[in-house]
């Protein structure tokens, strides 16, 4: 990992847990002191065409009185093999971190945001983004909800060729969430660093998912995401998708 991201997360988690450190009285009395969910999807197929997917992803939750941290890891790699030819063809890992300091009971805070991107296919050598912001919960009924966060920030990007392209950027990011039953939902998840000079790269994303509860910490989900870079380096695509089904742990 680029030593700008290990500088730009390492200066949020000191500054959480000396936030921490300052009342400890309220780590005594965790709302939920962690959460966490582990997600993975295995593809192989054999014949004339042999290949071989896997996508994983990992988030981690804490909430406790006034602070709320969320974790997320998510990784794809793909490979095909071709008459003896190998090939890989997705190679992606995507890091985030967030720290929310509670404003009300009623879901508004503000957030700290830091995020790493490397994906081989892209034509970037990473895409770092560091933002703060306002959150809060839109709207919310017995069966769904809408969050949403806003803020400023800066993207730090670097390009194969070595070309550095930095801009000021506003990180917006949605959640919604419908439950059909207590078993499935339907959620949809949407996020953007809208650069602010229009030569920048505005960096999307969006994963539109329903999740069927197998046991009590088992779920199967099918999802579809998409990524997009509104600049195109080297003749590539600005958009990809992926379509997959994973089983996600939860403890």
């Amino acid at each position: 990992m680029k030593p700008l991201l290990l500088s730009i997360l390492t200066g949020l988690a000191c500054s959480v847990s000396s936030l921490h450190a300052v009342e400890p009285e309220q780590l005594e009395v965790p709302l939920e002191p962690l959460s966490a969910e582990v997600e993975l999807g295995v593809i192989a197929t054999t014949g004339n065409t042999e290949s071989s997917a896997v996508k994983g992803k990992a988030t981690i939750k804490q909430d406790f009185r006034e602070w709320k941290n969320k974790y997320q890891f998510d990784a794809l790699y793909k490979r095909n093999t071709y008459e003896g030819d190998d090939q890989t063809t997705a190679q992606k890992v995507f890091f985030s971190a967030q720290s929310d300091y509670k404003l009300s009971p009623e879901n508004s805070s503000v957030f700290v945001y830091g995020s790493y991107t490397d994906d081989r296919f892209s034509g970037y050598d990473y895409q770092n983004t560091v933002a703060i912001g306002y959150s809060t919960r839109l709207f919310a009924d017995q069966d769904s909800f809408l969050d949403y966060n806003i803020g400023p920030g800066y993207s730090f990007n670097r390009t194969n060729e070595g070309e550095l392209d930095d801009a000021f950027i506003v990180h917006l990011q949605m959640e919604y969430e419908y439950n059909f039953s207590p078993e499935v939902k339907f959620t949809q998840m949407l996020g953007s660093d809208v650069a602010l000079e229009s030569n920048k790269n505005t960096a999307s994303k969006s994963e539109s998912s329903i999740t069927s509860k197998l046991r009590d910490n088992l779920s199967m989900k099918a999802a579809y995401n998409i990524t997009h870079n509104s600049l195109s380096l080297d003749m590539r695509e600005k958009t990809d998708s992926i379509t997959s089904v994973t089983l996600i742990y939860a403890f």
